[in-house]
């Protein structure tokens, strides 16, 4: 549950200017409360807590943005096609930005893995970073996003055309191989929401 320290009445503004609902807390500590896409906020003094199934959607509103983040990602698929889930991981230099997990319904490893990549990128677009610097442990997907592999399939080529369209968002970005074990919280994330099902 992201804790995010702030001015909680320009945190109101920003939320009202967005569009999200924003009504008198329930208690006498509680400031206001925020709903916004599939996220709910209660502010406190100096403070607001962000809840629900995309937290992101809140907190890309009330985190500064701009700057560098480190986006890891990771789609778990059981079956090959089967159930399937991501996980995916924003960092910066302030530690975890937003991370989250979900079930994306049956696919495969690729399609799940795509599906990891696009969630975080829309993310870190949604936090309005300059550059991203993203990470997972999919040889095939990386290379394939860089170009060294051509993708095949229709489907995967889909979905890479829609990860360059958000990468076009960044004044610059990076792609890397690394070992699971470096991606090992985005891994966690979506076996976590697979294990849910």
């Amino acid at each position: 549950m992201p804790v995010i320290e702030c001015d909680v009445e320009e945190a109101r503004a920003a939320l009202e200017a967005a569009g999200a609902t924003v009504t008198e807390g329930n208690t006498d500590h509680e400031r206001w409360r925020a709903e916004y896409g599939d996220a709910s906020a209660v502010a406190y003094d100096e403070k607001v807590v962000v809840q629900g199934g995309r937290p992101a959607d809140i907190e890309a509103l009330l985190r500064e943005g701009s700057g560098r983040a480190h986006c890891y990602f990771d789609g778990a698929s059981r079956g090959n096609p089967g159930p399937a889930a991501i996980g995916w991981v924003v960092v910066t230099s302030d530690g975890i930005v937003a991370e989250g997990g979900e079930r994306i319904g049956n696919a495969t490893n690729n399609q799940a893995e795509y599906e990891a990549l696009l969630r975080v990128l829309e993310v870190a677009v949604d936090f309005g970073y300059d550059e991203v610097e993203i990470r997972g442990d999919s040889e095939l997907i990386v290379k394939q996003v860089r170009g060294e592999y051509n993708a095949n399939d229709p489907t995967l080529r889909e979905k890479r055309v829609s990860v360059h369209e958000l990468l076009s968002n960044f004044d610059s970005w990076t792609i890397s191989h690394v070992p699971r074990e470096i991606n090992e919280r985005a891994d966690e994330l979506a076996n976590e929401a697979l294990d849910e099902a």
